[in-house]
Parts: structure tokens; sequence; C-alpha cells
């Protein structure tokens, strides 16, 4: 990179680090305070209908933002067209979800689950106020200043959440927190963007970016649905209950498996876009950033499925037990899917959105495939199973077309991430003495991680691996960045 890109991702990189992980701790501590005052089944209520939110608002924010993003310079004209169909396009959505609510609560036999969409699919209309601003500040990099909106938003949606929860709403205190913090966002994101949209609206800058955006929309689609549609079949064959623990297990191991990953994410794409031009560079900054996500995350992964039980019985309490076997499967997929989606922004940096579409179709369909099999066979335990073997099969083909339109060949990418997957699984033999000893939940939990730390950064330093070295390299650069 040069020295103003390289130094305008090491700002962004920082702030992005400071959004990501400031809104997930404090996710995180709400959550452990609303898991102690709510239910399995109030979560499981809203994981159920999780999947039609989530599919909606892929519409709002999936192919043109990217768009956005992907084209160097979009004009005033393409930021006010894409304005005015996304608001459209949600009041839109939002009224075919108020009239299906009905039938999606017949689906699962549950009618209060009809009010609670219809109230929930107001968030569609929120998050297309927002869209704009929040891509003109991805693409110049000014993650300072979402940084501070999120972080904001996400303090008061959860202070909301918790008293609401206090005082006996049950699961309306989820839906106040998600209502609560897109509002919030919207409101900041409009008082501290200068933009505002023109009275215009450009059939041609609309027919430009739909022909990039259109393929990454579908690709988006059809990828939120296939990371969905467990909760569908959950919530449809077995009770609130299982959905709840379910839903409780996989938000926990997303914080994991996305966090780092999500703050690299975040900044890769406009930056991977800059030198799209140069494949040089774009395969070195691949490699870089996979196995800089991969030394840091793959660990985690593997210290989380040893410290499972004596975790989430102190953050949870013992109500939650059941979800351990759960969390620990999905931490296993999330070794994956922690590096699927950098792969997946290298090539859509290249503006291949048409391979995008066509090899997500493939990679999902197996995903369904291996899923909805599971299920049939084993039930729970089986859809689980699928669940990782599908992670592993999207984060392959996302390599393997990393390999063919970027230059980071697949084998050279397998070799970088072994060495780093070895060394975290002796370090969980380590951590997993202390779980087996007959311990206080919190002694276990502070030996394991204290032992895997010392094996994991020991070995690290002692072989020398080559994410080892990437991230030594890195830290005294966002140092420098900072000050």
């Amino acid at each position: 990179m040069d020295g103003t890109l390289g130094k305008k991702t090491v700002a962004g990189i920082l702030w992005s680090s400071l959004q990501k992980f400031g809104t997930m701790a404090i996710s995180f501590v709400s959550n452990i305070f609303l898991a102690r005052m709510l239910t399995p089944d109030d979560y499981g209520c809203i994981g159920m209908l999780m999947i039609f939110i989530a599919v909606a608002n892929v519409f709002i924010d999936g192919g043109f933002g990217s768009a956005l993003i992907q084209k160097k310079r979009p004009t005033p004209q393409d930021y006010s067209t894409i304005f005015y169909w996304n608001l459209i396009l949600s009041v839109i959505l939002y009224a075919v979800l108020y009239a299906s609510a009905p039938s999606v609560a017949g689906f699962y036999g549950m009618p209060e689950l009809s009010k609670v969409l219809r109230v929930q699919g107001v968030v569609l209309i929120f998050n297309a106020f927002s869209v704009i601003q929040n891509n003109q500040l991805r693409k110049r990099l000014e993650f300072k200043k979402t940084a501070s909106i999120n972080l904001v938003s996400m303090s008061l949606a959860s202070v909301m959440a918790i008293v609401m929860a206090y005082r006996g709403f049950g699961l309306w205190s989820l839906v106040g927190q998600q209502l609560t913090y897109s509002l919030l966002n919207a409101v900041q994101l409009w008082i501290r963007s200068a933009w505002r949209p023109m009275p215009v609206f450009s059939r041609s800058s609309f027919r430009e970016l739909s022909g990039f955006g259109a393929f990454i929309l579908l690709s988006n689609l059809i990828n939120t649905f296939c990371n969905n549609v467990q909760g569908l079949l959950i919530g449809k064959f077995f009770s609130p209950s299982v959905m709840g623990l379910y839903s409780q297990a996989r938000k926990l191991e997303e914080v994991a498996s996305t966090s780092i990953s999500g703050v690299v994410d975040q900044v890769s794409y406009p930056v991977l876009a800059e030198v799209q031009d140069d494949r040089t560079r774009l395969a070195g900054a691949t490699g870089r950033l996979v196995t800089s996500i991969a030394f840091f995350t793959l660990p985690l992964m593997f210290l989380l499925i040893a410290v499972a039980e004596p975790l989430i019985t102190i953050l949870y309490s013992d109500r939650w037990v059941e979800c351990v076997p759960y969390f620990q499967v999905l931490c296993v997929a999330g070794m994956a899917v922690s590096l699927q989606n950098i792969n997946y922004f290298a090539v859509a940096a290249t503006g291949r959105s048409r391979a995008l579409l066509v090899w997500t179709i493939v990679k999902r369909s197996l995903s369904i495939v291996f899923i909805v099999a599971g299920f049939a066979a084993l039930g729970i335990k089986g859809l689980l199973a699928g669940m990782v073997l599908a992670a592993f099969t999207v984060y392959a083909v996302n390599a393997a077309l990393v390999s063919k339109y970027v230059g980071y060949r697949i084998g050279r990418q397998i070799a970088d991430l072994l060495p780093v997957a070895a060394v975290s699984a002796a370090a969980f033999a380590a951590a997993y003495v202390p779980v087996m000893c007959d311990m206080a939940d919190i002694l276990q939990l502070v030996a394991s991680v204290a032992l895997f730390a010392a094996v994991y950064l020991g070995i690290s330093a002692l072989l020398g691996l080559k994410a080892y070295r990437n991230v030594r390299e890195l830290l005294p650069l966002l140092l420098k960045g900072k000050r």
C-alpha cells in the first residue's frame, strides 16, 4: 500500500476496532443482564422472526451500497438515486411484512408473533434512511465518526432494553432494543453528515449501479437466507425454548467469530477496492489480512470450545447450561466463518460480481443440502453438523475464487493457516486440563485462559509463525497511527 492509503487503513482499523469491540462489549454486557431476566422462550420468539427481518434488510443495504463503494468516483446523482430507491423499497417491504405477519405466525403456530413482526419490521424504514451516509463514511474510511455514532446508539438502546426487561416487558425489550438502536443510528448519521439527497432520480445511475449491485444483492440474499434457514427449521419443529438456546449459543459464538474479522472486513473492502488494478498488491494485502484474522480468531474458537460450560454458567446462570453443546459445535463452524468474508471481499473488490453470484448459488445450495439432510437424519445434532460442513464449504469456495481472481493461491492460504490451527490445538489441550478438574467455575475459566495464552503465544513466538510475524509488524503501525 502507498503511504496515504496505508495511513488511512491503519486509522480505519483503529476506529473500526473501537466501534466493533465497543459495541460488542456493550451488547455483550447488556445481554448478560437480559439473559438473567428473560427466558429462552423470549429469545426463541425473536430468533424465529430473524430470517424475515434479515432477508428484508439485504434488499435495502445489499447490492447498491456495495456498488457505491466499489465505484471509484460516485456522483451526487448516484447517491440520491440509491437513497430514494432504498427508501421506497423499505416501505414496500414493510408493507409486505405487515400483511404476511399472520401467515408467519401461523407457520410457527404462535399467533402472538404477528404483532411482534409488525412492530419489529419498522426497523427496515429506519435503516433505509442511513444507508447512504454510512456507505459514504466507509468509502472515505471515516470510521472515527461511525464508531462514535454506533457506540452512542448501542449504549442507549441497551439501557432501554434492560429497563424494559426489568419492568416485565419480556420479549418486547429485545424488540425495543433493535428499534432504538436503528432509530438513533439514523438520526445521528443525518445530524453529523453534510450530505443531503438531491431531488433527482437518475435512470442512468440506477442502470449503471445495478449492473454490479444486482449480482451482489442476489449473492447477499442467498447468503443471508442460508445463514438463517436453520432458525426457520428449529423454530418450526422445536419449542421456542430450544430456539432460544440455539439463538443464545449462536449470539455468543458470533461475538467471537466475527468480532476481529468484522473489524478487518469493514476496512478491507474499500481498501482492497483502491488497489483492485494491481494484482500483486491485492494478493499481498489479502494474504496479510487472512493470516492476521486467523492468528486471533482460530485460537479464540479453540479456547471457547474448551471453556464453554464454565463460561456460559458464569455469564448467563445455570438456566442456559443446555446451550453448551450448541455453542461448542458452532465454534467449530466459526473457524471457517471468520475467514469467509475477507476472501469474498477480495474478489468483490475486483468487480467479479457475476462470478460471485454464480458460485454463491453453488456453495449455498450445497449448504442447504447439508443442513436439511443433517436435520432430517439426526435432528438438531445433524443440523449443527450440517452447519459445520456448510461453513467450511463456503470458505473453500471463497478461497478458490481468491486463488483464481486475486492471485493468493489456495494452497498458499492453507499452508499459512495450518500452523496457526496446529498451535491452537496444542493450546486447547493445555486449556482443557483445568476444566476436567473439580474446581469452581471461575477458577477453571481463569486457569484455562492463562494456560491457553501461555502455550499459544509461546509456541507462536518460538516457531516464528508467519501470522505471528504479520501481527507483530502491524502493531507498531497501529500504535503510530493512534498517536
